[in-house]
This record gives structure tokens, sequence and C-alpha cells, in this order.
């Protein structure tokens, strides 16, 4: 394997994926730690079946949107949001919501558990009634768990294996480019 995986206008990605509260979150927190700690630059993308806002109520940013604003961007010294509205243009393919990413050395995908990337799913004991997704996902290369899963001849990592697991992600999506920071 190698870089097949990465899409023409963005990063390589690689999705985190499992039922909910299996720890997908923990797990790309962990990673992101691990791979930003050997000095690449890590982004992130959640994707959600739940309405949300980052918007106060009565903020700026939120009377520009009711005023009927399709897109606002609030900008200081250290931070940058983008808010579309998107209600009537259906969710967008993960790709294109990659390609408006900076450039990275990796995009960390949570849940998306059915798109056309290279992931593992992410298993807990609590939620181990939950249908397995990897005999079904050929996308899906690993399971990582905190008890032990018939994995159906994949391998399995223990959920707490970081180092394994970035292995893994590593030697699917080849070597990473070494994006430079920005300053």
């Amino acid at each position: 394997m190698g870089n097949e995986f990465r899409f023409s206008q963005s990063s390589p990605l690689f999705g985190i994926a499992g039922w909910s509260n299996s720890g997908k979150t923990t797990l790309i927190e962990k990673l992101t730690r691990h791979f930003a700690g050997q000095g690449l630059r890590v982004a992130t993308i959640k994707h959600t079946h739940h309405k949300f806002d980052i918007d106060a109520p009565g903020s700026d940013t939120a009377r520009h949107r009711a005023a009927g604003a399709a897109e606002t961007a609030i900008v200081s010294g250290s931070r940058v949001a983008v808010i579309e509205e998107i209600e009537s243009a259906g969710e967008p393919a993960l790709e294109a919501v990659a390609a408006r990413l900076n450039p990275s050395d990796i995009i960390l995908v949570e849940g998306y558990k059915s798109a056309n990337i290279p992931k593992i799913e992410v298993r807990r004991a609590a939620v181990a009634s939950e249908k397995l997704l990897a005999p079904t996902d050929p996308l899906v290369l690993a399971i990582a768990a905190d008890y032990e899963v018939d994995a159906h001849g994949k391998p399995v990592f223990d959920l707490n294996d970081i180092d394994g697991i970035a292995a893994l992600i590593v030697r699917t999506l080849g070597p990473f480019k070494r994006v430079q920071q920005r300053a």
C-alpha cells in the first residue's frame, strides 16, 4: 500500500470509525499528540449526525448568519473559524471538506464509517454489542479494542497501543511529505 489514499487536492486521510462511545475521540487525541510530537502537521475532521453551532447566540457572527450570510469567518491573532450554512445544499462529501483544509501531513477523520478511506475500527467493551464494521468493509484495516475481538483475520491492537496503530497508519499512507508548519 502507499499513496493511493491521497485525494488530488488534499492531504492523506485516515479514518477512525466506530459506534458512539467506542473511543474514537480519545484515540484521535492520542494519535494527534503522537504525530504532532514527531513534528508532523495534523488536521482532523469530525463527522456528527447532530446539528451543532459554534456561535454564541447574539454574537456578531451569529447576527451575520441570522441576517442571511451564507458564510461567516471570524478571525483573531490566534484562530480562524469559518461557518458555512449548508442545509439547502446537503452535507458535503468528505473529500470536499478535506480539500478546504490547509495542507497537512495527515488528516485524521472521526466518523464517516462508510467513507472510501482506510480506517481503523475502534471498539470498547461497553459497546461490544454493536455490529462489527470490519467484516463487511475492506477499508477497515484493523481493529483497536479494549477487549478480545474476533477480527475476522484483521489485526487487532490494544486501544492504548498508539505506537502500533501509528505504525499501521504510516505503512498504509506511505512516508509523510513533512508539510511546513505555518509561522
